[in-house]
């Protein structure tokens, strides 16, 4: 299968598309990663990246578009992909489509991950994490510390990200909804877009997704 997964900061979209392209035997394609493995091998479009985002810049849908390409064209993906974090806009999903037509391949389905904005915020702004090396991940509210600010694991402190804050997490969202959600009507009208809930226990997720793929539903 070939598929898009989208939805807002908070949904799961990572920890789904490890599981769904785990499932589905297909390669997870994550933008973040593709950022991060060209600019460590040093490649011609990594460079260009961190030209662009040291110098504090977006990096141009063009990069990212010719990252995403040279990836669906290794051999692990000949049967298929899971494509999360691209596209970003109407724009990329028009490039991609356009790419994927000259492979004479298209996309089975694009996977709307739905959950309510004051969920997202409270998964993300309770969020905390230790200061050491482990960087151990907590929750105010679904896994708390025993202690209040300290590291079940190793004692150390425990912070929230400047990126987590409240205030940040609804401007990354109110982004999501101006660049991204675009998308989902983009691809609704080719009849692609299948929506679930992102809401309950991750394995009720990964399995209500395993089930709407397969329906088209």
């Amino acid at each position: 299968m070939r598929i898009v997964l989208v939805g807002p900061p908070g949904a799961g979209k990572g920890t789904q598309a490890t599981r769904l392209a785990e499932k589905l035997r297909i390669p997870h394609i994550s933008t973040g990663d593709l950022f991060r493995a060209n600019i460590s091998r040093q490649t011609e479009l990594g460079k260009l990246a961190k030209s662009y985002m040291d110098a504090g810049n977006l990096v141009p849908d063009e990069v990212t578009i010719a990252m995403a390409k040279d990836r669906m064209e290794q051999p692990d993906a000949e049967g298929g992909f899971l494509l999360d974090g691209f596209p970003r806009n109407v724009s990329q999903a028009e490039a991609l489509d356009e790419l994927l037509q000259t492979e004479g391949i298209k996309l089975d389905a694009v996977l709307d991950l739905e959950a309510p904005e004051d969920e997202v915020v409270k998964r993300i702004a309770g969020r905390r994490i230790c200061r050491n090396e482990s960087a151990h991940v907590f929750h105010v509210t679904y896994s708390p510390p025993k202690q209040e600010g300290v590291c079940d694991v190793c004692g150390g402190e425990l912070y929230q990200r400047d990126d987590d804050s409240e205030d940040t997490v609804r401007t990354r969202l109110e982004v999501y909804h101006t660049q991204t959600e675009p998308i989902i009507d983009y691809y609704r009208a080719q009849g692609l877009v299948v929506t679930i809930s992102a809401m309950g226990p991750v394995d009720e997720v990964t399995g209500r997704a395993l089930e709407a793929l397969k329906s088209g539903k």
